[in-house]
Formats: structure tokens, C-alpha cells, sequence
């Protein structure tokens, strides 16, 4: 285990070069994100390694696009709302929001359903199934995302290479014809990996372990509001995690 000081390909490659070439030699695969720099620098101290994107990785940035345009609908009802409550003062009157079935305004509605988009239909409770009915009914466009999101999650469910490369190459067609501007970023971004992400069915090899100690590492500095001086924060994880 190393903790390097930067991300720049150099400096990795650099601390990756204390260990023998004839070790390094010997690695056949190194999981990593979709970072450039890391590619670059697994490239260059694993020779031999293929290149495995983790899922965790990739989910995610799916998951980002479908949150991102939640909120860019919100933050369009929260405009349409101040224009709204604008007028009803030019007016004389009080603004009074629409409310929906479930209580929520549509802002609130938007807000409010952050985390049920992270969830299946069989993981909803009674209220966010409620919830998410009224979204997709007036957001269609969230509910085609939301599928999409669901569908691209499929894919690493119990799939060989062969297939889950069809499924991917089908998924892509599915987000072309769509005009989700988010999904179609994304689309083209792992397009890009795609030869990286399918390695994963080789032998679903991930990074989960490293990952969840990068987490843990970082509730620590959080905890303790930051880092003044930095050997003494390396010794107390040394300590603490070794």
C-alpha cells in the first residue's frame, strides 16, 4: 500500500518504480476509475497488466447523470416559482403553490426524491412508490432516465463478456435515441472506455477493498477538521489502519 503525494501519471509511475520491474512484470491486472492519468501511469509501470475499470466506477457517473438532470428540473421549478410568487405580489395576492397527492410542492417533490432514484422499484417504501409515481408522471423524461439507469445496472448482474458487450452496445443505441443531453455525455464517456469496462467480466475483478478505505481515510479527516500538520496525520493512520 502506498499513499503518493498527486495524481499527476509521473508521480505515480515515480513511487510505483521503487517496487522490482521483474515483480511489476508479473502483475495481469490493475483496477482502476476512468482517470486518464492513472491509465497512463498503469501503462507504464505494469507493461504486462490489463486494464479493468471497476463498476463502482462507472454506476456511479450513470447515477450522476440521472441525479443532474433531477436537479436541473428542480432548480427550473424553483424559477417558475419565484416568477410566480413575483407576479402574485404585482397582483396583490398571496402566492399560494400547487400541492400534489402526496403533500409535496413540485419543488419539494424533485427534492425530495434524491434518494429513491439510488434505488430499484422492489427496494421503494410505500411512500417513496408513491413519490416516484407522481415524479415520473410529471417528468417523464426522469422516468426514461430512471430505466435507463436500471437497465445500464443490469448489466453487470451474472453476464459473460460476449453478452454484457451486447448488452452495452444495445444500451448505447437505447441512449442515442434519446434527447437526454446528461445520458448521451456519459454514453460517449464510456464509449470511449468501453474496451477497459468489459475487461471487468474477466474475472469481475474491483477495487471495493481499496475504495472503502479511501472512504475510511477520508471520514478520519473529516473528523478531525482537516489536516494541519501531515507526518503526524500519516502516523495516526499508520497506527490506527496498518
Amino acid at each position: 500500500m502506498a499513499i503518493i503525494n498527486g495524481t499527476e501519471a509521473k508521480t505515480i509511475t515515480e513511487a510505483l518504480g521503487k517496487i522490482e520491474e521483474a515483480k511489476r512484470n508479473t502483475v495481469s491486472e490493475v483496477s482502476l476509475d476512468m482517470a486518464r492519468n492513472m491509465g497512463l501511469a498503469v501503462k507504464d509501470s505494469f507493461p504486462g497488466a490489463s486494464q479493468v475499470i471497476d463498476r463502482f466506477h462507472v454506476v456511479k457517473l450513470v447515477m450522476e447523470a440521472l441525479q443532474h438532470l433531477r436537479v436541473k428540473h428542480r432548480w427550473e421549478a424553483i424559477d417558475k416559482e419565484n416568477e410566480q410568487i413575483k407576479q402574485a405580489k404585482q397582483r396583490g395576492e398571496k402566492y399560494s403553490p400547487t400541492i400534489l397527492d402526496n403533500g409535496d410542492t413540485l419543488k419539494e417533490l424533485l427534492a425530495r426524491s434524491r434518494y429513491l432514484l439510488y434505488k430499484t422499484p422492489k427496494e421503494l417504501t410505500t411512500n417513496q412508490t408513491k413519490r416516484s409515481a407522481i415524479l415520473f408522471r410529471k417528468y417523464p423524461i426522469i422516468e426514461q432516465a430512471y430505466n435507463l439507469t436500471l437497465e445500464f445496472r443490469a448489466i453487470y448482474e451474472n453476464a459473460t463478456k460476449t453478452i454484457a458487450s451486447e448488452r452495452l452496445t444495445n444500451w448505447m443505441d437505447k441512449v442515442k435515441q434519446t434527447a437526454i443531453a446528461e445520458f448521451n455525455t456519459v454514453m460517449n464517456s464510456i464509449n470511449y472506455h468501453k474496451e477497459n469496462i468489459l475487461n471487468f467480466f474477466n474475472h469481475r475483478t474491483t477495487n471495493a477493498h481499496a475504495e472503502s478505505f479511501n472512504a475510511k481515510v477520508k471520514l478520519f479527516r473529516s473528523n478531525l477538521r482537516g489536516v494541519t500538520k501531515t507526518d503526524f496525520f500519516l502516523f495516526r493512520l499508520e497506527k490506527i489502519f496498518g
